[in-house]
């Protein structure tokens, strides 16, 4: 079984900054693929940035040049760090990570609890 656990979101005004982590534990073989996604009170969920093999990274357009993600492969841990905040920033944070719990384990997709991030004045 594998968990993660998110911690980093609160209340931000305008053009703060915050960063989210995301911790996973367990029986872990290789991590594929960490990324954040979030959700905005009726709106569906996005997302909001990826990491691939370490280093290959993609954002969505409206975070591009103030988010910035990165993996600690040692921690199996993620991280996102939102600089220059906005309003429309507001949502519910979720990690997701893609793994193999063995060598030969299909590839299983496991969910952060989510953590709110407020960008209010």
């Amino acid at each position: 079984q594998v968990q993660l656990v998110e911690s980093g979101g609160g209340l931000v005004q305008p053009g703060g900054s915050l960063r989210l982590s995301c911790a996973a534990s367990g029986t872990i073989f290789s991590i594929n693929m960490l990324a954040w996604y979030r959700q905005a009170p009726g709106k569906q969920r996005e997302l909001v940035a990826a990491i691939t093999g370490g280093r290959f990274t993609t954002y969505a357009d409206s975070v591009k040049g103030r988010f910035t993600i990165s993996g600690d492969n040692s921690k199996n841990t993620v991280y996102l760090q939102m600089n220059s905040l906005r309003p429309e920033d507001t949502a519910d944070y979720y990690c997701n990570v893609k793994l193999r719990v063995a060598a030969l384990s299909p590839m299983y997709d496991y969910w952060g609890q989510g953590t709110q991030v407020t960008v209010s004045s």
